[in-house]
């Protein structure tokens, strides 16, 4: 959602609370309610209008920075049944995906929405992007999401479907692929996209990787690459200047590859 121009708190808004060890908690401001924070609470309509990036007491007096979330720190606190892709991976996908303004894009695999709404901020109001989701509670989970954080999308169609029964879209741009097995939607997927359009998978083991890897390049699929992104944060406070002890290792592998042209595509 965009903010006003003033950058002033407004109804409705998500916002984030950050406290002084740095622990974020996701809330929306509800006019007329209280909000909950460790332990404390706060009256929305004494936060409604002040500035983004002012400090604010709870009723225990304890302080929180409140500021609205980027998008990579709006995806850890989404509400979920699913595992979501983390911002680590978004990124990449994105990237290397090459997911441009005015792309049409098909996602496979919908969870909890994350990835549907970087794909939405990725192709803008000149793109598209469907998704299908098999699950019911995943197709409702991810429907919520994109309505409360990232608003109105008529750019955006969500399918209850199974894509290994077939995909409807044809001379797609992109598609992005997150299910337990991948592989078994390539043909679907290669009559789905047009020549040269570029194919992402996201799977957490090495042996996905190889099996999606060897079909892709055998179901009209080429310029495979596999990689995974380590992220790693650093404490930084006073003469205190190091890595921190916990650092986000393996969460998944992004695959791209391209649909190779073939007889017939014209």
């Amino acid at each position: 959602m965009t903010p006003p121009p003033d950058g002033r708190l407004q109804a409705g808004d998500v916002v984030l609370f950050i406290d002084r060890k740095e622990r974020e908690y996701l809330r929306v401001l509800r006019p007329g309610t209280r909000i909950h924070v460790r332990g404390g609470t706060m009256q929305v309509d004494h936060l409604i209008a002040l500035e983004e990036g002012s400090t604010v007491y709870n009723s225990m007096r304890e302080p929180f920075l409140v500021v609205r979330p980027t998008f990579a720190s709006l995806i850890p606190n989404l509400p979920r049944r699913a595992q979501v892709i983390y911002p680590k991976d978004i990124g990449p996908i994105l990237l290397w995906g090459d997911i441009y303004p005015g792309a049409r894009v098909l996602e496979i695999g919908a969870g909890p929405g994350a990835l549907t709404m970087a794909l939405l901020r990725a192709v803008g109001a000149g793109g598209s992007v469907t998704s299908y989701e098999v699950r019911q509670d995943f197709f409702d989970m991810a429907q919520a999401n994109v309505r409360q954080f990232y608003g109105e999308a008529p750019n955006w169609t969500l399918k209850l479907a199974d894509a290994a029964a077939g995909i409807d879209e044809r001379h797609l741009d992109r598609m992005t692929i997150d299910i337990a097995e991948p592989w078994t939607i390539l043909a679907a997927a290669a009559g789905a996209l047009r020549p040269g359009a570029v194919l992402v998978a996201y799977v957490p083991t090495a042996l996905q990787v190889k099996q999606f890897v060897d079909q892709a390049r055998e179901s009209g699929f080429g310029a495979v690459q596999a990689m995974e992104t380590l992220l790693r944060f650093w404490h930084v406070k006073g003469l205190s200047i190091r890595p921190e002890h916990r650092m986000i290792g393996h969460t998944g592998f992004v695959i791209t590859a391209r649909r190779l042209a073939r007889a017939g595509d014209a």
